[in-house]
């Protein structure tokens, strides 16, 4: 008997639950229309409306299947009259920069004289000069990065501004990389045009070898008296003790060092024979 007691009492309860959900429906069929003719009414053009760069905008952009902010002609949908811009971050010019000692993992990166050298796209340039006066050597490091120079033009902007042809300089150059075409030509010229100017380079590598202008510019280099080496193993041993932060560190030559260093050396020989 208690069985058939209950049975009506929950039909009620299911009617009622019914009864419910069918008044949030429409209670949110409702809603969906009123925020409908809100945003018909929001999207409407006003007769006081200025039209940019003398072009009204597209007419039914809804219609035609604006989804996710974004036309159907692929612009982007305004809402209302906020625009989406986007600010471009403005980075700080590259500068070059100087010191006298280079952070060892750089050194070690950078100077390394592999034959392919990915993603080495900077230069660094550690120098020894003798301005000729009273002995005093002048010792430390240029870098560049996208700058508007290259550590070989900024030298002589930097280091050596000043040029008296009544002084004698020596000047050595431990460079990461022999320079490209225009840092060779821009060399060349400031040889000549500072006949008591006497500059070595030793690279760790050279430089796209195999490219025309390269070896034309090397060879412009030795024309105009500049002394052109590639950077023996005992010499990054030197430029580490010299040039790096290596808190009395030894240097550990990679493998094939010595390999690397005949390799690119014969390259050389080629080239200025």
């Amino acid at each position: 008997m208690a069985d058939k007691k209950s049975a009506p009492v929950v039909r009620r309860k299911v009617d009622k639950k019914k009864e419910v959900d069918k008044k949030k429906e429409a209670q949110v069929e409702v809603k969906k229309e009123v925020k409908g003719e809100v945003k018909e009414k929001g999207k409407e053009k006003k007769p006081t409306d200025t039209v940019k760069n003398g072009e009204a905008p597209a007419e039914g952009a809804a219609a035609n299947g604006a989804t996710n902010g974004v036309a159907a002609d692929g612009e982007p949908v305004k809402n209302g009259d906020e625009e989406d811009k986007v600010e471009l971050m403005e980075l700080p010019p590259f500068e070059i920069i100087s010191g006298n000692r280079i952070d060892p993992f750089f050194f070690k990166y950078q100077f390394k004289n592999v034959e392919y050298c990915s993603g080495r796209n900077k230069t660094f340039l550690c120098y020894l000069m003798d301005p000729g006066r009273d002995g005093l050597l002048l010792r430390g490091y240029l870098e560049d990065e996208h700058a508007t120079e290259h550590v070989e033009e900024a030298f002589f902007t930097q280091i050596l501004p000043y040029y008296n042809p009544k002084i004698k300089y020596n000047a050595t150059w431990y460079v990461s990389s022999s320079p490209c075409a225009t840092c060779a030509a821009k060399v060349a010229e400031q040889l000549k045009a500072r006949p008591t100017l006497r500059l070595t380079i030793f690279s760790a590598r050279l430089f796209d070898w195999e490219e025309p202008e390269i070896q034309a510019g090397l060879k412009a280099l030795a024309a105009a008296g500049c002394k052109l080496r590639v950077m023996k193993p005992l010499d990054f041993t030197y430029t580490w003790d010299t040039f790096v932060e290596n808190d009395c560190e030894t240097f550990t030559l990679w493998e094939d060092c010595q390999e690397n260093y005949e390799y690119y050396q014969e390259k050389l020989a080629d080239i200025l024979e």
